[in-house]
């Protein structure tokens, strides 16, 4: 076994099985070109090279460093390569490679995108711009809250067309001006031009910082201008609207709005259990149904979020060398959860629930004893006590009862329903997520 292969084999401890078998597997160490100072690797195609080099330079780096006390430079390289004189991915011979300003993530495809009632248009028009380019939605301009698929989805249409040998330009806005600013000083904007306008496929993330930049929408619009009238496709994200976008000027919203809007709600509940679950089979992690839930539930509707606090529980169960229980769940969030019960109110919770059930809040809130009002109540006092930071005394306070002892026994019947009614457990779910989106829109 050589130092590459020993060094690939103490990787594969690290990291999951998933990964290991979908990217590392198929590297070959380069023996005739490594040297101690400088190690080379030959990767399959462009995707995997790229990914590769982003994701794990530096566990290379520290592997081959325990191995031989040196640190080398890495370098990915396509293909079997039989001279010196092939290119490594890492340094690029021309403007004109395949994806420029950020690598695509190649696990962002439309396979692995999680489709809901509140995604299903985007999904279904992204697809439709994916395989038809420049025909049907130009610009495709995709639009949501934080953390809701938006730059899935941008980032499949790409992967899509990288399969495909297309040139595609997958950037962040941010990273857009950057360049731009870059090139105008060096007076090379001959270079910046043809790199943006001699493509495919532009793709922009967060758009919305264009916003008030003069300078940058100026030579924004010429690039658009440009790509549109030789039916090259263009992608877009943000967080709001065209309208909504403040300083931006009419000419470039009108762009914006004259191919196709969609928007991206945030999730239900069976769509973040759905998206959750898909994260557990492809990092190949082991949680049962009601961790999935409880995460589900509590965790509001950042999708990006999630699939972190799924990580953080993968990671702190390998470290500790402890099963993954819903105990050790709610031990190793309790501080994220902590944040968010900050941010909600009980006035919020009542609202919510009067407007759900149809109960007026200030019937929560008086000595009926309908069932109906005693329903809403309990419910409003489990999530109060559940979702944010209030005691048990304050929560009393605020439904008018004598003192805490009413809550506790209203929390106790509610948990003795909860364990003998599937339906209203669901339904209590569905409105403490309800309370968790209204709250997260609230903030963004």
């Amino acid at each position: 076994m050589n130092i590459g292969q020993k060094v690939l084999f103490e990787l594969k401890k690290e990291i999951s099985e998933v990964e290991y078998e979908r990217y590392i597997k198929n590297l070959t160490y380069d023996t005739k070109r490594s040297r101690s100072n400088i190690v080379y690797f030959n990767a399959p195609n462009m995707i995997v090279a790229k990914w590769i080099k982003s994701k794990y330079t530096d566990k290379l780096i520290h592997l081959f460093e325990l191995q031989n006390e040196i640190k080398p430079e890495i370098e990915i390289t396509v293909g079997k390569q039989k001279h010196q004189g092939s290119t490594p991915v890492t340094k690029h011979t021309s403007e004109k490679s395949h994806s420029k300003s950020t690598y695509l993530n190649p696990s962002l495809t439309f396979e692995s995108f999680i489709v809901g009632n509140s995604n299903q248009f985007a999904y279904t028009t992204a697809k439709s711009v994916a395989e038809k380019p420049g025909r049907q939605y130009n610009p495709l301009f995709l639009y949501g809250g934080v953390g809701l698929g938006k730059t899935h989805l941008l980032q499949a249409i790409g992967n899509y067309h990288i399969d495909l040998g297309k040139t595609v330009i997958y950037t962040t806005l941010e990273q857009f001006m950057n360049s731009f600013t870059s090139h105008l000083r060096s007076q090379t904007m001959d270079r910046f031009r043809d790199k943006f306008r001699e493509c495919d496929l532009l793709l922009i993330d967060d758009i919305q910082f264009l916003s008030r930049k003069e300078q940058t929408q100026e030579e924004f619009f010429h690039t658009f201008n440009e790509l549109y009238n030789n039916n090259k496709q263009i992608v877009i994200t943000s967080d709001r609207q065209p309208n909504k976008i403040a300083g931006l000027v009419d000419r470039l919203r009108t762009r914006f709005e004259m191919g196709l809007m969609a928007d991206i709600q945030p999730p239900g509940l069976e769509t973040k259990i759905a998206i959750i679950q898909k994260k557990c089979e492809l990092d190949g992690i082991k949680l049962d149904n009601e961790i999935v839930n409880y995460i589900a539930t509590n965790m509001g509707d950042n999708i990006r979020e999630i699939e972190g606090t799924i990580i953080k529980l993968n990671a702190l169960s390998s470290m500790l060398n402890q099963e993954i229980t819903l105990d050790f769940a709610q031990n190793a969030i309790k501080d994220q959860l902590k944040e968010k019960k900050e941010n909600i109110t009980i006035d919020e919770i009542v609202k919510i629930i009067s407007k759900e059930l149809n109960i007026k809040p200030s019937d929560m809130k008086s000595k009926k004893r309908t069932k109906n009002v005693v329903n809403a109540r309990r419910i409003a006092i489990y999530l109060a006590r559940n979702l944010t930071p209030n005691s048990m005394p304050q929560i009393a306070v605020y439904f008018g009862m004598k003192d805490h002892t009413a809550i506790s026994h209203a929390m106790k019947k509610i948990n003795e329903i909860i364990e003998s009614d599937e339906n209203f457990k669901v339904i209590l779910e569905e409105l403490s997520n309800k309370v968790n989106t209204h709250t997260q829109n609230d903030i963004l």
